[in-house]
């Protein structure tokens, strides 16, 4: 188990860009529902930046803090999921398959968005860099500006990798997580509907998968393996670009 003061420290570093993360996620599949006829979320009052309107106690703040407790554990959480009635879109198919790619696209926007601005900030001054170019020991910081940018920069790398994770994990072809619901929009109606009635077990199934992991491998390699990966191909990206237009 981690020590309470590390957890605290990283608290301190990834609250923020998780709920964003969240918050942000569930923002855009109300966004998207409306734009294709279903007023639903903005009606119950979820179609809003607020927080405190998406929040899911469990899934927002117990999990993820579960997660930190946990010795080599990966990080899991999510938002209260938004209303949306297929029945009032345009084309429900078509349409409940842009709502649910609708949050990972998010995801995948704030990832690049913290990428670039993690980018100018190592323009502005590189040696802020410092926090985790040290084998992740913390320096003290030598400048005003370096006490100023260097907690944003750390909350942007968090930033950075927390999106690509909530993304690639969303994506998994699994209902009620978006990737199934993309999916089943996409399928023929008999495999659709086949497909659909796995929702009610979804969750059942993905915890199976989380304790099963150690053997299977396939959590592992969303959260390890495809997340760092992604996640330092867009910093690389970011900061190579940042790096060709610094005078």
């Amino acid at each position: 188990m981690n020590s309470l003061p590390q957890i605290l420290h990283t608290i301190s570093y990834m609250a923020l860009p998780l709920l964003f993360a969240m918050v942000l996620h569930e923002y855009a599949h109300g966004w998207v529902a409306n734009r294709c006829g279903d007023p639903t979320a903005k009606l119950q009052g979820r179609l809003t930046m607020n927080p405190l309107a998406h929040i899911d106690p469990f899934g927002t703040v117990i999990l993820p803090l579960l997660c930190l407790l946990m010795p080599g554990g990966f990080l899991l959480g999510w938002a209260k999921p938004v209303p949306v009635d297929p029945r009032l879109m345009h084309q429900p198919r078509r349409d409940m398959a842009l709502v649910a790619a609708a949050g990972p696209a998010m995801n995948l926007v704030l990832a690049v968005g913290s990428a670039l601005l993690l980018a100018l900030l190592l323009s502005i001054d590189s040696m802020i860099s410092d926090y985790w170019s040290k084998s992740g020991e913390s320096l003290p910081p030598d400048t005003w500006r370096q006490m100023f940018l260097r907690p944003i920069a750390v909350m942007l790398r968090y930033s950075v990798l927390i999106n690509v994770l909530l993304m690639l994990f969303n994506l998994l072809p699994l209902p009620p997580l978006d990737g199934g619901r993309i999916l089943t929009s996409l399928l023929p109606d008999t495999a659709a509907m086949a497909l659909r009635r796995v929702e009610p077990y979804g969750m059942f199934i993905l915890m199976g998968l989380i304790i099963l992991d150690p053997q299977i491998h396939v959590i592992h390699t969303i959260t390890g393996t495809l997340t760092h990966s992604l996640t330092n191909s867009i910093l690389s990206t970011a900061i190579g670009l940042g790096a060709d237009n610094t005078p």
